[in-house]
Order: structure tokens, then C-alpha cells, then sequence
């Protein structure tokens, strides 16, 4: 009982000693992203081999990634907001389940109809809850600073996903077909990713006598600081226009990265004469860049503000986009996935910053799981357009060509950004006797 006090007392103060168990939660979000995240990425790899042996044109193969992408994105809003009211623990657990479940009953498919459902739906629905929403709630319980940064680790345990799972995909599906590919996907979420989360994360620092990260020490009869219990509704939110140039900007951010990039790329790849393990250790190089890139983003806006550099990120997304449409060697395909790849989740950590900062860090969860619902529209959207216009034109040039416009016009969107916060009154202490910050 006694080393039970003498730890909360501890706890009550930001890190002075030992790690702070703020980033044992964050290691553990990060995996949990990161096999998911892989698994979701990997769908390009399947997209011949399904072609192939049953004969499904590359649009239809797209309905199923188009509905992925829809799921995947509505679910945000409602992970979101059960993250905030029930802690993200919940979320990521059955979450990652149900994403294994869905890969495993994929290896089974054998028409159309059951991979819309078991990849389109199921394994979707797991991916909604395993996402960056789910680490904004859990980044907004346990840091009180450092959030950007925060996220942008959960970014780059997404982008280390794409490096890690899809070769290793790609490979299973070469040397032993594609359903054992799914099978190999399935065991890493159920059988390594999940037993971790259960042992591991915790919910809020209160349940372990902690205050948040870098929050200031709890005085005797002061109540917490007004910022962590400020929120606002979606109305509320809907009215300002910051709500919607960044929804609109994370619609584009959706268009041009996983709903093109990350569906059509190596088909593109291999179309062009590129072997599918060359356009895989592209697609694998992209991911390494998108770690060290959305790292860095979330250093950068911690330290220098969020709009400017979400800004430039936009606008070199859509110059590298131009550039992959002359790309004609194995150098200039790699050259592309460094650029790219460095902006490509990069968006994630100013884009959830900047929500916490204009609406409260009360509803980060909930509003942003909205702004990324836009972000997987704009994915599914992209997703359709690619292989429509590959099955009319037999490339996918012009889809190429209008993510680079709308790179370019996401940056403008982005600068029109004022950094005016909603100002509701603030949310009551003592109707919120849980001091979880996202609760």
C-alpha cells in the first residue's frame, strides 16, 4: 500500500526519472497501426493475382478497395467518438481482431461478392478502429505536450506497416500464393499484435496514478487547466471555416496518396515493364521515407506551427506526382518513392494538431474522425477513378494528372487556414469527475 502512494505520488509529476509509461502506450498504438496499416496497404499486391484466376476486371477488383476505403473512413467519426467516451484500448482490441479475421477469411474467397465482404467490409472495419483517430484520442490522454510529434510516430508506425508488411506480402504471394499471403497477414494481427495490446495498453494515465506527459503537477484544490476540458460539437464546428479547408484538404490528401498511390502504383509499375518485387521494394522505399518523414513533420510542428509546412508537404505532393508521370527506370521510380513518400502521411500530424488546436483536445477523436472520413472519400474516389480510367485508356495517366492539380490546390486550401480556436464554454469539472482528457 505504501509503494502503491509512493508511485501515484510519482505519478502526479511529467517524467523526472525512468520512462514515462506515456510512451510504453505509444510503442504499443504504434504496432498496432503498423500491422493493420500493412495489412490494408498490401491490396495492390492482389490486384493481378485475383485478375488472374478469376477473370475480374480491374475496376471490379477496385469496388472492393473503393468500399474498403469508405468503411474504413466512416468508421472514423464512431471510433473516434467511442475512443473518447471509453478510452482507445477498447477500440484498438477489437479493431485489431477483427482486421485478422477479415485477412484470414479472405485466404477463402473464391467470388466477388466475398472479397467486398470479407476484405471490403470486415477487415475494413477493423482498420477504422486501428487508425490514426484512435491515436489522436489516445495522444490527447496521455501527452499534454509533444502531441504533434506523438502523431507523428503513429504515423510513421503506419508507414513502417507499408514498409514491413507489404514485401513480406508480396513475397508470400509469389513463393506461395496469394491466400497463404492473407494467412500470413491474419496470424501477425491475432497472434502477435493482439496479446501485446492487452498486456500493454492502458487507457489513461490515471489508471496508473500518472498525469499526462509534460502536464504540470496537479495542485491541491486547483482544478485542471480549462484547454483540456474545452470541446465542440460537430455543429459547432461545421460553422467554422477551418472545419472544412481541412476536410477539403485531407479529401485531396486521400485522392492522391492511398487511394491512387497506394492501390494503383504497382500495377502501374508492373504494366510499365517493372518486375512486381521491383514496384513492391518501391512501394516498401516509399514507407521507410514515409518514417522518417511524418517523424519529422511532427518535430516540425511542434516546433515552427502547422499550417505553413502542411502547406509545402501539398504542394510537393502534387510537383512528384507530375514527375511520375515521365518515370521510365528502376532510378526514377525509387527517386519518386523517396519524394513521395517523405509527404505522404506527413499531412496527418498538422492536419490533427491543428483539429485539437481550433476545437479542443475534448473532441479531437470525434472531429477528426470526421475530417478523416473526407480523407478515405477522396481515397475511395481515387481508388475507382484509376481503374476506370485504366479500363477505358489502358493507363492511368490522366488519374495521374489530376492528383497533381489537386496536390497543388490543397496547398492554397491550406494557407486559407485561420488559426482561430471555437471558444465554447467549457465543459463543467464536476459533471466530469474522470480526469480523462478525452472522455
Amino acid at each position: 500500500m505504501a509503494w502503491e502512494e509512493s508511485v501515484r505520488g510519482r505519478g502526479r509529476q511529467p517524467t523526472q526519472s525512468g520512462l514515462h509509461y506515456a510512451w510504453v502506450v505509444t510503442a504499443v498504438t504504434c504496432l498496432a497501426l503498423l500491422a493493420v496499416a500493412g495489412v490494408r496497404s498490401s491490396f495492390g499486391v492482389f490486384v493481378q493475382p485475383l485478375q488472374h484466376e478469376f477473370g475480374w476486371d480491374r475496376a471490379a477488383i477496385s469496388v472492393t478497395a473503393v468500399l474498403s476505403m469508405l468503411i474504413y473512413g466512416a468508421l472514423g467519426p464512431l471510433a473516434g467518438r467511442l475512443a473518447d467516451r471509453y478510452g482507445p484500448k477498447a477500440v484498438l482490441l477489437v479493431s485489431v481482431f477483427l482486421a485478422g479475421v477479415g485477412a484470414l477469411l479472405s485466404s477463402t474467397i473464391s467470388r466477388l461478392w466475398q472479397f467486398h465482404l470479407y476484405y471490403g467490409l470486415i477487415t475494413s472495419i477493423g482498420a477504422g478502429g486501428a487508425a490514426m483517430v484512435t491515436a489522436a484520442a489516445m495522444t490527447s490522454r496521455w501527452f499534454a505536450e509533444r502531441r504533434a510529434l506523438i502523431m507523428g510516430l503513429a504515423g510513421a508506425g503506419v508507414s513502417a506497416g507499408q514498409l514491413l508488411i507489404l514485401p513480406l506480402a508480396a513475397h508470400l504471394e509469389l513463393s506461395y500464393g496469394w491466400r497463404w499471403s492473407f494467412v500470413g497477414m491474419a496470424l501477425i494481427l491475432i497472434v502477435l499484435v493482439l496479446p501485446v495490446t492487452v498486456l500493454f495498453f492502458r487507457n489513461d494515465p490515471a489508471e496508473m496514478g500518472l498525469r499526462p506527459y509534460g502536464a504540470a503537477p496537479l495542485q491541491t484544490g486547483v482544478s485542471a487547466p480549462s484547454e483540456s476540458l474545452r470541446g465542440t460539437s460537430l455543429a459547432q464546428a461545421a460553422r467554422h471555416p477551418g472545419f472544412w479547408l481541412l476536410a477539403g484538404s485531407f479529401f485531396i490528401c486521400g485522392y492522391t496518396s492511398t487511394g491512387l498511390i497506394g492501390v494503383h502504383l504497382i500495377p502501374h509499375a508492373v504494366d510499365h515493364g517493372f518486375p512486381k518485387m521491383v514496384a513492391s521494394s518501391a512501394m516498401g522505399l516509399m514507407g521507410a521515407m514515409n518514417v522518417i518523414g511524418t517523424t519529422a513533420s511532427g518535430y516540425i510542428c511542434d516546433r515552427y506551427g502547422k499550417r505553413v509546412p502542411l502547406a509545402i508537404y501539398y504542394f510537393l505532393r502534387g510537383l512528384s506526382l507530375f514527375f511520375l508521370l515521365g518515370v521510365k527506370d528502376v532510378t526514377e521510380l525509387n527517386l519518386f518513392a523517396i519524394v513521395f513518400g517523405l509527404n505522404y502521411i506527413s499531412t496527418v500530424p498538422p492536419t490533427s494538431t491543428l483539429t485539437a488546436d481550433l476545437f479542443g483536445r475534448r473532441s479531437v477523436g470525434m472531429l477528426f474522425g470526421w475530417i478523416f472520413f473526407s480523407h478515405q472519400i477522396g481515397a475511395a474516389l481515387a481508388s475507382y477513378i484509376g481503374g476506370l480510367a485504366y479500363d477505358l485508356t489502358g493507363t492511368y495517366d490522366w488519374a495521374f494528372l489530376s492528383a497533381g492539380i489537386l496536390g497543388v490546390l490543397a496547398a492554397g486550401m491550406v494557407l486559407a487556414i485561420r488559426e482561430r480556436p471555437v471558444r465554447p464554454a467549457p465543459v463543467s469539472p464536476v459533471a466530469q469527475p474522470v480526469p480523462a482528457m478525452g472522455d
